[in-house]
């Protein structure tokens, strides 16, 4: 039963790590000092609505993560 539940742990901490390298940064990188604007009107709500999605499988994900984590030390 405890290898079950650290297959799941693992499982899901890759899925966390993957989730959080796909969310997009605050800022555009080096196109933000230079002021330039490089997306239309359309692409940053694609782009919102995407790291909406990304945010609230994160918070599922680290969710299931840390209850993982304490049925891991009940055990």
């Amino acid at each position: 039963m405890q290898t079950l539940f650290v297959i799941l742990q693992l499982i899901t901490c890759l899925v966390l790590m993957c989730v959080i390298v796909l969310q997009s940064g605050k800022n555009s990188g080096l196109s933000a000092l230079s002021g330039a604007k490089s997306d239309t009107y359309l692409a940053k709500n694609k782009q919102k609505s995407r790291d909406a999605r990304l945010a609230l499988a994160t918070k599922w994900v680290a969710g299931l993560f840390v209850v993982l984590t304490v049925v891991l030390n009940i055990i």
